[in-house]
């Protein structure tokens, strides 16, 4: 096994490993919680993945591109349309298949953020990559970029198991599911160390099309289920605290 391929796989490994441990979470409540706790959760993810489509993927997208001078907006906009037309399809989709509104939510959230990973994987892969390459300094760098995104991925993990808990998920299969979302990042982290260079000039379209996917989630189902009923701050307080540490884990680590 390569060096780069070694490398990748322990960074991604790691990600894999924080999903899993946010995804525990469940395990910490119980089956039942009020309905303002209920609230407070979801506005907490939609919080999450707000602030990682802005920080974690449509900047780096645009930062990628710096040369384009003021076109590097393309590839933002480029990747979201198809990004919300990719969930818009599916929740068309689940819509005929599924009765339960909370049933098609929480289907769509785990794809969300499973498809959100994919290009986090990919990314590490990537600077594990380079720096197997020989360039100066890239070893460290990759490392704080599996470590970054690791740390980020402990409240996302949370975004996925937690409704899925107060949805009346049994605990272990919450769990499952959060944690599987994670999967991918392995995957697709040593997928892109074999395939470095074709894949290397997607990564900004790939980053835009997985905020597009996030944020139809948060604007189609987090956001409005949060905030309904009578006492909506509860899911408004967990909208601003879920955008602030995601904000704060990407900005201290980015």
């Amino acid at each position: 096994m390569s060096v780069a391929l070694r490398s990748a796989l322990w960074g991604t490994g790691f990600t894999f490993l924080m999903t899993s441990l946010g995804a525990a979470s469940v395990f910490l409540f119980r089956r039942a919680v009020s309905g303002s706790i209920q609230r407070a959760f979801l506005g907490f993810a939609a919080g999450v993945m707000i602030a990682a489509s802005v920080w974690s993927l449509l900047i780096p997208a645009m930062e990628a591109v710096s040369d384009w001078g003021r076109l590097r907006w393309v590839p933002a906009v480029g990747g979201m349309i198809p990004g919300m037309a990719f969930l818009l399809a599916m929740d068309v989709a689940m819509s005929r298949l599924m009765r339960s509104t909370s049933r098609q939510r929480d289907a769509l959230l785990m794809l969300a953020v499973t498809v959100h990973n994919i290009p986090e994987g990919m990314a590490v892969g990537l600077a594990f990559a380079l720096a197997a390459s020989g360039a100066p300094g890239l070893n460290t760098a990759a490392a704080a970029l599996a470590l970054g995104i690791g740390i980020q991925n402990f409240p996302e993990g949370m975004a996925i198991s937690l409704p899925l808990r107060q949805a009346g998920c049994p605990a272990g299969r919450a769990f499952a599911l959060g944690s599987l979302s994670g999967i991918v990042e392995p995957v697709f982290g040593v997928l892109v160390v074999l395939v470095a260079g074709a894949v290397r000039p997607l990564m900004p379209w790939l980053l835009s099309f997985a905020a597009g996917a996030m944020l139809y989630v948060v604007a189609e189902n987090l956001i409005p289920e949060a905030v309904s009923g009578a006492r909506a701050h509860e899911g408004t307080v967990g909208v601003m605290v879920g955008f602030m540490v995601m904000m704060l884990l990407d900005v201290a680590l980015g």
